[in-house]
């Protein structure tokens, strides 16, 4: 008995691994993915160090250097991609570009998501009047075409940043509200929510201990694709002119300057509408990943993935 319990003591504990170290594994599983991450990454380094950096330089006109071609480095490493119509140099605008393109992406992400969960959380939660009023809110806006409301707004109002993350949170809410409800619609049936509530468990504690971090996978699924849009849609509104205005830069309005010189100077449009592009790529991956590495009942394929890359 005693040789049974030294044995068993013997044997060493396997640690498991944290959290973030098993969220990097399924991530390398996906080569597709890693690469993409790697790209959202070098955007967000770009948009943080790019205005600091280069914010001078990308605002510095060259008379000299209008419309100079790509992959010359006779004139500089930043005037590798060419110039624009007043000679600056379309890397550095980029990456500076990178920043307000960014910048109001993010905020109207956030701002709609914790908006339209919130909402959501108490439409489908409450079964009182709130659960029938808050989804006709969602009707109205969904109602309108999100890129023709953010018109008509801008229109009227000044084309600041803040007009522009302003409207295009209110037009995303509806997909967190209506998410978020039917998530909670069907949680709040299940034994373990119902266990909280004959316990005495708070109505806040239910919610926010019991339900978000059910939610919470889906939303931030939904809130990276979203990403990709909304900045599709800040770049449409810079193009359409009733965006950022100048002096400030974005890809979009660097796409708009860049048009009338398409047949001579492709490149003043091109790169900026390559950034755009390889960026809502890049989220698109992302968000497919994070669906199946957030879904339990599909997370084993990235996990047989990871185990044969190891």
């Amino acid at each position: 008995m005693a040789m049974t319990e030294t044995q068993t003591e013997a044997v060493p504990k396997t640690k498991e691994p944290g959290k973030f170290i098993t969220i990097l594994r399924l991530l390398w599983a996906d080569k597709v993915a890693t690469t993409a991450a790697i790209f959202v990454l070098i955007v967000i380094g770009c948009a943080i160090l790019g205005p600091i950096l280069l914010d001078g330089v990308a605002t510095k006109a060259n008379l000299r250097g209008r419309n100079a071609p790509p992959f010359d480095l006779s004139k500089g490493f930043l005037m590798i991609l060419g110039g624009d119509q007043l000679g600056r140099p379309l890397l550095a605008r980029i990456i500076v570009a990178s920043g307000n393109t960014i910048a109001v992406a993010t905020g109207a992400v956030v701002a709609s998501m914790i908006v339209g969960s919130s909402l959501g959380l108490i439409a489908g939660y409450s079964r009182g009047r709130l659960g029938q009023v808050i989804p006709r809110l969602a009707d109205v806006i969904m109602s309108f075409p999100s890129l023709l409301l953010a018109v008509i707004v801008l229109y009227m109002l000044a084309p600041s940043v803040g007009n522009i993350v302003l409207v295009l949170a209110i037009t995303r809410i509806p997909i967190y509200l209506r998410t978020t409800r039917a998530e909670v619609l069907e949680i709040r049936e299940r034994m373990f929510v119902q266990a909280a509530q004959v316990m005495g468990a708070s109505t806040g504690r239910i919610i926010f201990r019991h339900i978000m971090p059910m939610i919470l996978p889906t939303l931030l699924t939904i809130a990276t694709l979203d990403f990709a849009f909304v900045m599709l849609a800040e770049s449409s509104l810079s193009f359409l002119g009733i965006g950022i205005q100048p002096p400030e830069i974005t890809w979009g309005l660097m796409v708009a300057q860049g048009r009338p010189y398409l047949t001579s100077a492709w490149w003043l449009s091109f790169w900026p509408g390559l950034a755009i592009i390889l960026t809502t790529l890049s989220l698109n991956l992302l968000s497919n990943w994070m669906r199946v590495a957030l879904d339990p009942t599909q997370r084993w394929r990235l996990e047989i993935g990871g185990k044969k890359n190891g």
